[in-house]
């Protein structure tokens, strides 16, 4: 399979057929808009397509429309229940068989004109394209609360990505393979693989409006997504050693503890003051104590991700490519 096209829709009965009409009248004729962005090359490349979508446990016609569907390249997976896009996302991955897996939104927002552009992109030396909604058409509030969790996204992860937000992206198999996905993760797949040192790139791409059904972006997804960058910046810094955190906090706050136990002490001995009336001894002595736990729990932390990763088989690197006696082998092959 060339490409997998992955699709997460929740209560959106009233865009999938559309969706899908525009999917297939480009994916069809791929080999045509690549003569126009002048890369011919690649229309041979993506002839073998599959289309999926992932169905998160909606609870009007989203399945049934999709039902009535009948097409070879049409897959469509349904959630017993509503998961959250992360899991469909994850869900959806899992099941493609593409070599390339390009990733966009079910609300017609995203313009499947587009596709092209993202692979074209893709085939110039990067792993991953992410779009970026240049021009938003989304209701004022969103547009908000969009741009503080940019806003935030920027000062702890640079990621150098202007839209975390866009699910239109195009991404190699290997580089979201084995990805694990939830809560709100999804804004933060860009993050996780430049991680793993995959190249990323960008391009702004065609947003739409809205013209059936309702937003899905609310207040509380803005909090449980900052919650989980939090997370990331947590990963990306201390992952591999986080006694290097906890550590360092434990270290300095015993130091503290320390040096007002000497000032107690000094006080008590030197100037004979009664100690009874300052609070220096219990700042020494919880300050000592609570260093101490914190250093206890980084080297707990430290043998838990050494065991995460030997249980698991993954090692503390990735590999790109292995060279030997001049043959070459990429990380994505068996």
């Amino acid at each position: 399979m060339d490409l997998s096209l992955v699709i997460p829709v929740f209560n959106e009965e009233g865009n999938v057929l559309e969706l899908y009409t525009e999917i297939k009248r480009v994916l069809d004729n791929i080999s045509a808009f690549f003569k126009r962005l002048n890369r011919p090359d690649l229309g041979r490349a993506y002839r073998n397509y599959e289309v999926i979508f992932v169905d998160d446990g909606s609870t009007d016609s989203t399945f049934l429309n999709l039902s009535r569907i009948r097409d070879r390249h049409l897959k469509i997976i349904k959630f017993r229940r509503n998961f959250g896009q992360s899991a469909a996302l994850k869900a959806g991955i899992d099941h493609s068989r593409g070599r390339v897996i390009v990733t966009m939104d079910g609300d017609l927002q995203n313009d499947p004109l587009d596709i092209p552009r993202l692979l074209a992109r893709l085939s110039e030396g990067c792993d991953v394209v992410c779009g970026w909604r240049f021009k938003r058409h989304d209701p004022f509030f969103t547009r908000v609360f969009s741009r503080v969790s940019n806003l935030m996204h920027h000062l702890l992860i640079n990621d150098r990505i202007h839209d975390s937000g866009c699910t239109l992206r195009a991404y190699k198999r290997e580089s979201i393979q084995g990805l694990e996905l939830y809560g709100e993760m999804h804004r933060y797949i860009v993050s996780l693989i430049k991680l793993r040192g995959f190249r990323i790139s960008e391009l702004k791409v065609r947003h739409r409006a809205r013209r059936n059904g309702r937003s899905k972006y609310t207040p509380a997804k803005v909090v449980k997504g900052f919650l989980d960058l939090w997370n990331i910046w947590f990963w990306q810094k201390y992952a591999r050693r986080p006694l290097h955190i906890f550590g360092t906090m434990g270290l300095l706050i015993s130091f503290f503890g320390i040096i007002s136990g000497a000032y107690a002490i000094y006080l008590k001995m030197a100037r004979n003051v009664d100690l009874s009336n300052t609070f220096l001894p219990v700042i020494a002595v919880f300050s000592v104590l609570i260093g101490v736990q914190f250093f206890t729990s980084g080297i707990l932390a430290d043998i838990l991700i050494k065991n995460y990763h030997h249980t698991n088989g993954r090692d503390a690197y990735e590999i790109e490519r292995v060279v030997n006696g001049g043959r070459v082998k990429r990380s994505d092959q068996s």
